[in-house]
């Protein structure tokens, strides 16, 4: 196989600088396949087109076999690879399909030489120098890295250089390290920096041409290949590091090789104390302990579950309930006026001849609601957005804000705001007017004795609808706590009243029933509220234009800091005379709720 220089187009399981990852396999179609060699992926122009590659899919990723054209460009690129001043290579993939940031399958359209890829395992790591005579051959194994082999050996030579257990080259060992993750590369730069120092070079059946090589071959190994040069307490002698080495070349995996290593010999994690001789055998009861501190470094990194961190939050399905069902107006100045004609004056009266006719008399009532602004204001600093790679932030924090609108619109309408009024952050009853504590010409209010049971609760709900005037049949807003001992009820003999919540609807003469979180241990005048019973059709949401709920963002730049604002403003009331029950129970005392029961 012919080609100019091989090397990896792209590499599995590592964060590349856009936030992907791409996963084994992705491109498993594109193995075998020649697609062009392009440089810095320019594909506006044929002369850009520097030659080709031959890719092969492995475990790692995918590898790049590359051969330069004959065209000014592709000869003058073959020159700045060959001196070594480019040796990153990059992708241009389409056809992706991905989950999260996981790329899982796409189709590679070029191989780029590139001044920085954006795959940090993506690089050159092998250029060939063809010439007349055979100087140099390339002896490729599947599933390592390649090695140069010189043509004055015989091709048996070869083969039995690479088969040997014994020996591995640099590029071997600098492509099981590159594999590793900033940790584990940590605790291998230890290992072999102490290693390394440990070893004996003084060969007296050397000569001193061989020892100044092997001195020279040592420091290159530690400072140029792995750049430890801290001595630590803890170590592994020369005869192990060869073992794990030659185990690596095996399995084509560093951190597997040490852990198997180690543990093959009941090995604890612990730091030698004993002296001696470290060249020996360390089977089993045989010569001092011996240890890794620290192994957890050669773990796995910890992986998310999810792209996106989950929010801990309260039930928000009532919340979807009355923002959807309230009336919806264009204005936010909202007026309500009504003639009360329920009065004795306001009836028809009987005429006796003689008698002089009497006019009728009934009350003219108004009520009028004003705007208020509700907001969700939030700020990040630029620089966190930025580093931020795994996840939109912006979006995120963005959900966030519009959820926890919602929810405290829906809890002003009901409910009421909960903050005192003395607060600034406090939601006026007089702008959203909260359905519960409304006055009583809009809310007939429902009191339950503090000993009422859940019988009797059921009872006095059903009772109380021959006050209702509201439009249809309402929604029963309560607590779980409430709904539970309802369901739970049993007549005399064990079996259950009410088999499913519709049932129980049914009873009370509900279109459904929705439990409110945020209304539990809540009171109204003192009183524990139990529940709402209300058509939300009846209430109404008012918003001029403008008003409705939107979003601005702002930059300081004095300060770097991106600024996100959600805001509403809004008016809210019932418009319809006696269109909510508001269900209440007198707070029992400490002894009463003791031997309180159903």
């Amino acid at each position: 196989m012919k080609y100019d220089f091989s090397g990896w187009a792209t590499r599995n399981d590592l964060k590349c600088g856009d936030g992907r990852i791409i996963r084994k396999d992705a491109f498993k179609d594109n193995d075998g396949q020649i697609v062009p060699l392009v440089w810095n992926h320019q594909h506006n122009d044929p002369l850009n087109v520097l030659g080709h590659a031959l890719l092969e899919n492995r475990n790692e990723g995918v590898y790049a076999y590359c051969s330069f054209n004959d065209t000014d460009n592709g000869q003058e690129a073959k020159k700045i690879v060959q001196h070594g001043d480019i040796m990153s290579l990059s992708i241009y993939a389409n056809k992706l399909t991905q989950n999260g940031a996981d790329v899982i399958h796409g189709a590679i359209r070029e191989v780029s030489l590139v001044l920085a890829g954006a795959n940090p395992g993506a690089f050159i790591d092998a250029v060939l120098e063809h010439k007349d005579t055979e100087g140099e051959a390339m002896i490729y194994s599947c599933g390592e890295a390649p090695t140069l082999a010189h043509s004055e050996d015989s091709e048996e030579e070869g083969e039995e250089e690479m088969g040997n257990d014994e020996e591995m080259s640099l590029d071997e060992v600098r492509d099981i390290y590159e594999g590793l993750d900033d940790r584990q590369k940590a605790a291998v730069n230890r290992l072999l920096g102490e290693a390394l120092e440990d070893m004996d070079y003084d060969d007296d059946d050397e000569d001193d041409e061989d020892d100044e090589y092997d001195e020279d071959e040592d420091e290159n190994m530690k400072h140029n290949v792995f750049d430890n040069d801290t001595r630590q307490n803890d170590y592994l002698s020369h005869a192990d590091m060869q073992a794990i080495f030659k185990n690596a070349q095996r399995t084509g995996s560093l951190k597997e090789a040490i852990l198997d290593y180690t543990d093959g010999y009941g090995v604890e994690l612990m730091h030698s104390t004993m002296s001696g001789d470290t060249e020996n055998d360390h089977a089993p009861g045989y010569g001092p302990t011996f240890g890794i501190q620290n192994i957890d470094y050669l773990f796995p990194d910890y992986k998310n579950l999810e792209n996106v961190p989950t929010f801990i939050q309260r039930n928000m399905d009532w919340v979807s309930v009355v923002m959807n069902g309230v009336h919806h107006t264009p204005f936010s100045r909202i007026k309500s006026r009504f003639a009360n004609i329920t009065a004795e004056e306001a009836r028809a009266l009987g005429y006796l001849k003689g008698k002089m006719k009497k006019e009728e008399v009934f009350t003219l009532l108004k009520r009028t609601t004003d705007p208020q602004t509700i907001y969700k204001k939030q700020k990040m600093d630029r620089d966190d957005i930025i580093d931020i790679t795994d996840f939109d932030v912006v979006a995120w924090i963005r959900k966030e804000m519009r959820m926890m609108l919602d929810e405290e619109i829906a809890r002003a309408i009901l409910i009421g705001d909960g903050r005192l009024t003395s607060s600034d952050d406090h939601i006026s009853a007089d702008h959203i007017r909260p359905i519960a504590s409304d006055v009583d010409l809009f809310t007939i209010k429902k009191h339950l004795a503090a000993n009422a049971t859940t019988k009797q609760m059921i009872n006095e709900i059903i009772r109380s609808r021959k006050d209702y005037k509201g439009s249809g049949n309402p929604i029963f807003f309560t607590t779980e706590d409430v709904l539970t001992d309802m369901l739970l009820l049993e007549d005399d003999i064990g079996h259950t009243l009410y088999k499913t919540e519709a049932e129980l609807a049914t009873k009370l003469r509900v279109s459904k029933i929705v439990t409110v979180e945020v209304m539990e241990n809540q009171q109204i005048n003192g009183e524990d509220l139990i529940g709402v019973i209300v058509n939300l059709s009846d209430y109404t949401v008012g918003a001029d234009k403008g008003g409705q709920i939107n979003t601005f963002d702002d930059f300081d730049i004095d300060y770097n800091q991106q600024k996100y604002l959600m805001e509403t403003r809004i008016s809210g009331a019932l418009i319809k005379p006696y269109s909510a029950i508001v269900v209440t129970k007198a707070a029992a005392s400490s002894s009463e709720e003791e031997s309180s029961g159903n």
